[in-house]
């Protein structure tokens, strides 16, 4: 995880925090104002003076397993929808969110069905918002391709299924696929 510009400071007591944000809040360091904040959660020192201290590694094992576990859930209840809706629907017509076939998992995304004025940042933020996105990589020549890569498999699955069929603009649904390996 990158942290750039962006530091942890761990006081002993939270007076002397609140003392510390208050005076410094707004000061400027290298021309811009710093922002401080309470961190979202205790620092390990902290934790470990509390008693409340779980390994990091032992944490990040249990959120994997999780955010997979949800994943398949997630993955379950599309083909269980996709399901319902081919069986319901009239023979000859498709249903609206038609399945979209795919490859096997990959860290590499494969987006189509993207509108002209698509372009690298529109896309760089659309997907920044989810945890191991690395870059987007459009198509010379071609503006309704593109790929975004993030750091594995499962991050890049969870960015898939939260924005499949996202509608970049009225007329054009990103369609999401997993790039061919």
């Amino acid at each position: 995880m990158k942290m750039r510009g962006q530091a942890f400071v761990i006081f002993k007591e939270l007076g002397s925090s609140t003392n510390a944000l208050r005076q410094l809040q707004g000061f400027p360091f290298y021309g811009k104002p710093m922002r401080i904040q309470y961190a979202k959660t205790d620092s390990d020192i902290i934790s470990k003076m509390r008693g409340t201290f779980a390994d990091k590694e032992k944490r990040k094992e249990k959120k994997k397993a999780k955010s997979l576990e949800q994943s398949a859930n997630a993955a379950n209840k599309k083909v269980i929808q996709g399901a319902t809706q081919n069986s319901a629907s009239a023979p000859g017509t498709s249903p609206q969110n038609q399945q979209v076939p795919d490859n096997p998992p990959n860290y590499i995304l494969f987006l189509n069905n993207l509108p002209e004025e698509t372009n690298e940042m529109m896309l760089s933020m659309l997907f920044n918002q989810f945890p191991g996105f690395k870059e987007v990589r459009l198509v010379p020549g071609r503006h309704d391709i593109a790929f975004v890569e993030f750091e594995n498999e499962c991050q890049a699955g969870a960015a898939r299924d939260a924005l499949q069929g996202f509608k970049i603009t009225p007329s054009h649904a990103m369609k999401i696929t997993y790039a061919k390996k």
